[in-house]
Order: C-alpha cells, then sequence, then structure tokens
C-alpha cells in the first residue's frame, strides 16, 4: 500500500528544479534520490515532509502518517544542547517523562557511548552531530524517514555502523536517501530516483545498476531522437521537391501531398525527445606539469606524531614515485590527516620535517578537509585574479567555466556552497599546474558528476597523488598503491577491500 503518493509534483524556483513527477512510496521500499548540486534533492525532501509547497502538482499521505526528515546539519539554536537532552526534546512534552527510556533505546542502537551523552551539540565531530539529528528523528517513532546526505563528516566506521543501522529498521518503514555517496546508497537502496528538471526516471535497483540502466535508456533515446529528426528532414525534403513540381504542374494532389508529408515532419519532429543533458555545475579541469624525476619523495621511517609528541605510527622506508596515487586508510585518529600535514610541511618548507626528503622539482597541489586553500573573506575574483595574475575578463571566464556563476564571482567566498566551494578549489589546483596532489577528503561536498569528474581527470592526466577519503568508491576507482596505518605501523596492502570489510564487521 502506497504511504506517499505523488502525481506531477513539480518546483521552479529560478528555473524547474523537477517537473511532472510520479511516484509511489510503500512499505519496503529503499529510495534513494540522485542529483547534482541544487538540483532539489533537499526540496523534493522537504515537500515529502510536508515543510514546502510544491508548484505543481499534489502530494497525498495516508491519513496520519508521521514523515521524520532529517537535515544536514544542526540548527544553531541546538547547538548548545547535550546530545542526550537533543534527542529527549523530540518526543512530545507529555511523553517525555514516562518514556524517556526511548532515549536510550536509540542512542544504544547507535552505539553511542556513554560519557558523550552529555557533551553540547558544538563540542562534537560534525559526524556524531549527524548521528544525534538521525537519533532526534528516529526517537518520535516516524512511519517514514527521510535522510538527506546522512553520510556528510562521518568517517568509514560510521557510515558503516550507519549501513548496518538502516539495513536493521522495519521493512514497513519506508527511507528515502538523497546521497552523493555511491557505496553507501549501493548498500542501502533497492530504488534509485534520478531528479531531472523534465522527467525524472526511477529504476527498482539499487544506485549502481540504476546508473547502468539509465545510461542505457539516454543512449536509446538519443539514437531515437537522431533517427526522428533524420526521417523528418527526409519528409521535408521530399515535400520541398512535390512541392515545386506542383507549382509547376498544377497539380492539387501534389499539394495536398505535400502539405501531409510536412504535417507528417511536424508530428515527428513534436513528438522527439531529446535525450536528457545534465546541466553542468562547472568543469573539474586538473593538469600535471610533470617532472623528469621517478621518486618524488622519499620516507626514512619519518615519526608522525600528535601536537604533545604522542607517537601516532612510524612509516618505514618508503617512496612516492611519479605516477602514484597512493590512498591512506585507517580508522580515525591514528594520524592519517597528521601525515598529510608533515608531507606538506617537507614540500612547502624543505628541510623542515624529519626523515622525509623531497625531490625539488615537487611542485605541491594541496585540499584540505576544511577547503582551507581560499580565505572566506575574499571573493573568488580578487582571489583568482591577484593570486595568478590574470585580468579581470580572464578570471572570470575560469570562475564561470568551474561553476561560480557571474552573479557569484564577487561575493564572499564563504557565501558559496560547499559544492562551489569545492569546484573552486579544484579551479585553484589546475592553475598551480602540481606534478604532485596531496588531497584530505577530495570529495566532501562535490556530486557524483564531480566525484566521477575528479577521478577522470586524475586517471587522465596520470597524476601523482596522496589522498584520504572516506569515499569507497572514490577509493577504489583511483588508488593503484595502498597504505594501511594499524599498530603504529604504515603497511602496504593490495587492495582496500579487507579493511573496508574489517570496519564494517567491527560496527556489526
Amino acid at each position: 500500500m502506497a504511504l506517499i503518493s505523488l502525481k506531477s509534483l513539480g518546483v521552479t524556483m529560478s528555473a524547474p528544479l523537477f517537473s511532472n513527477l510520479d511516484l509511489t512510496i510503500g512499505a519496503g521500499d529503499r529510495l534513494g534520490i540522485v542529483a547534482a548540486n541544487g538540483r532539489g534533492k533537499s526540496t523534493l525532501l522537504k515537500c515529502l515532509a510536508g515543510e514546502l509547497d510544491a508548484t505543481a502538482g499534489d502530494i497525498t499521505r495516508s491519513r496520519g502518517l508521521r514523515v521524520g526528515h532529517v537535515e544536514q546539519s544542526v540548527p544553531d539554536t541546538l547547538l548548545d544542547r547535550g546530545f542526550h537532552q537533543l534527542v529527549a526534546d523530540a518526543l512530545p512534552p507529555e511523553q517525555r517523562d514516562s518514556e524517556l527510556w526511548r532515549v536510550d533505546v536509540v542512542l544504544d542502537s547507535l552505539d553511542v557511548p556513554e560519557d558523550m551523552r552529555g557533551r553540547p551539540m558544538r563540542a562534537l565531530s560534525g559526524g556524531w552531530q549527524r548521528l544525534a539529528l538521525i537519533a532526534r528523528v528516529w526517537v518520535t517513532d516516524p512511519d517514514v524517514l527521510l535522510l538527506d546526505e546522512p553520510t556528510n563528516h562521518l568517517d568509514l566506521a560510521k557510515i558503516g555502523q550507519l549501513e548496518t543501522w538502516l539495513n536493521a529498521l522495519p521493512r514497513e518503514v519506508p527511507v528515502i536517501v538523497a546521497s552523493h555517496d555511491r557505496a553507501f546508497l549501493d548498500a542501502t537502496t533497492n530504488r534509485t530516483l534520478f531528479l531531472r528538471p523534465e522527467e525524472s526516471p526511477v529504476f527498482s535497483l539499487p544506485y549502481s545498476r540504476a546508473r547502468q540502466a539509465l545510461d542505457e535508456a539516454d543512449a536509446s533515446t538519443a539514437r531515437k531522437f537522431e533517427r526522428d529528426m533524420k526521417i523528418a528532414q527526409q519528409l521535408r525534403r521530399q515535400a520541398a521537391k512535390l512541392n515545386n513540381i506542383g507549382i509547376n504542374s498544377g497539380s492539387d494532389l501534389l499539394t495536398v501531398k505535400t502539405k501531409q508529408l510536412r504535417e507528417r515532419a511536424e508530428r515527428l519532429e513534436d513528438a522527439a525527445v531529446q535525450a536528457h543533458r545534465e546541466r553542468s555545475a562547472g568543469a573539474i579541469r586538473l593538469a600535471n606539469r610533470g617532472t623528469h624525476a621517478k621518486v618524488l619523495i622519499t620516507l626514512e621511517d619519518a615519526a608522525v606524531e600528535t601536537p604533545d609528541g604522542t607517537l601516532l605510527f612510524r612509516t618505514g622506508k618508503r617512496h612516492i614515485c611519479q605516477g602514484d596515487r597512493i590512498v591512506l586508510l585507517g580508522r580515525n585518529g591514528v594520524g592519517k590527516s597528521r601525515f598529510i600535514d608533515m608531507v606538506r610541511n617537507a614540500i612547502t618548507e624543505p628541510g623542515t620535517a624529519q626523515n622525509i626528503k623531497v625531490t625539488p622539482s615537487t611542485v605541491l597541489g594541496y585540499s584540505d578537509q576544511a577547503l582551507s586553500g581560499i580565505t572566506g573573506d575574499d571573493t573568488p575574483l580578487a582571489m583568482v585574479s591577484r593570486r595568478f595574475e590574470v585580468g579581470e575578463q580572464r578570471a572570470r571566464s575560469l570562475l564561470a567555466g568551474a561553476g561560480v556563476a557571474i552573479e557569484m564571482q564577487e561575493r564572499k567566498i564563504g557565501a558559496l556552497s560547499g559544492g562551489q566551494r569545492s569546484r573552486l578549489v579544484m579551479l585553484v589546483l589546475r592553475l598551480i599546474n602540481p606534478n604532485f596532489y596531496l588531497l584530505d577528503e577530495p570529495t566532501n561536498h562535490l556530486d557524483i558528476d564531480g566525484q566521477e569528474a575528479l577521478e577522470d581527470e586524475l586517471l587522465k592526466h596520470q597524476a601523482s597523488c596522496l589522498l584520504a577519503s572516506h569515499d569507497r568508491s572514490f577509493i577504489r576507482a583511483i588508488g593503484n598503491r595502498f597504505w594501511l596505518i594499524e599498530k603504529r605501523r604504515l603497511v602496504e596492502v593490495d587492495n582496500p577491500q579487507e579493511f573496508f570489510r574489517s570496519v564494517a564487521e567491527t560496527e556489526r
């Protein structure tokens, strides 16, 4: 039985986000919603939750349906609440005293440690804040659960934990997930909606298989459109010939035949549907200036330590060579980001990092999780013009191509969306023209098209890189070497699968 039905639903802002959307959601559904940044996923979830009215069409919900909506971030007004209190406050006032036990049940199901339950939200990591929001909604016992980018800020362990939790939920409760995490969608969904301005296809398949089906459908539509356009063109040529003969001979029959051919061509053209073309969120292009050096960086058993000098791990003797795409694997807190910082300092301040030798021709392209390479108070136009000494017109053109629209180019960088800032950082990396990339969570904020574009660019340019990521699909696509940090040592492994499996098993 359908719990929610959508009929010809559409939302238009400055342009249509989606239109003519027909969809039913019932028990057992695990629906993934996929679209580019800013193309309507969060808007659709708000419509489903009853928080936003659609521009067109209707939504029908079964009587008394409780919809739980987990948004992307904790509202500022709740940041001073403790973890336990934040969840407890979601209970109806008349139930708060008698059913407070439900809060502990939910927190136990999400493996929230006892010592964390009293901490205020602002003192928690983004990952724990995300789980607090999920707990806050789930404790209300919703009939339908909506999740907006649930894996943002989660490490691999917590992503695995969330997958296990979701897959253990009662099947009668539909779950609708808007996400850019391809591996997470594959692990938790059985249907996929590709949200588009015109027709939004839905497949009864998890993401990767649905994407294959979508590509095949788009290719078929493109072939049919080209075929129909050729036939219409032939009909118009025939009509033109008959028209000329009819005029010269004065034949009424030929005039009628000419009109019929033209009408057939018009019907064919009107009915022909072009294949969907995703409006670009901005191109991601990288560069690789190359180097004659075979070895870029040599690690002579370097020690990676906390600021107070506590040893996290030792690297052993290792080389980073041209063409290596090395992925750092390890659980949270083992020192991945500290190691990346050490390598960065060794390149930017030669001689300062003990036991790390850098080939002088190495040119660094660096991006961290916080996108700190760009200043929030600067404007994209000023930053690109000044930093790379290009004229205003060239800077504007580069920014527009990277996905920063003209109207955003003179606003502060802090006002850009996460996706726009991430694409701006990729433009900066391209203009630096490095021969070695050092990337800490580079797919954060990028939509699936952006993730795939980044993968393609790194592979196309045979870029040398060292990166840390929680994006399993990205890791599998990019890595040709894998360094695992465990038991205070850095060891090389053949592939990441055993690590992924060990993390998932630990969280079960």
